[in-house]
């Protein structure tokens, strides 16, 4: 007689299905299609971590190019002056910088454009 898993098998589909629980149709509540949708869902939330930093560095470049712009400096020029100036915040501090603080923010852009 071979083993089959019994408690342990359903120990198993038990923790799938309810890692599941909020998916639609069959996916939340046969073991089969639940565990296609836990492996797609885990899949597609890996790779939107990482989408997610892409988009907020791209949130922030926008950011930071509309306020070097009012102070009349484009954002490459910004980020090379501030380069030869030895200014070293990165862009989520500088986007933060610009948002907050216009007054320091013109006061970088001003140190970028001496130093170019």
């Amino acid at each position: 007689m071979r083993t089959k898993g019994g408690v342990r098998t359903r120990q198993r589909h038990k923790k799938v299905l309810k890692l599941t629980s909020g998916q639609r149709g069959a996916y939340h509540r046969l073991f089969r299609r639940a565990n296609e949708g836990l492996l797609h869902a885990q899949l597609y939330a890996w790779r939107d971590r990482r989408n997610r930093r892409r988009d907020l560095k791209r949130l922030w470049i926008v950011r930071i190019n509309a306020a070097a712009r009012l102070n009349g400096i484009s954002y490459s020029k910004l980020i090379a002056g501030m380069k030869k100036a030895s200014i070293t915040l990165d862009r989520r501090a500088l986007a933060d910088i610009a948002v907050r603080d216009a007054a320091a923010f013109a006061q970088i852009a001003s140190l970028a454009k001496s130093a170019l």
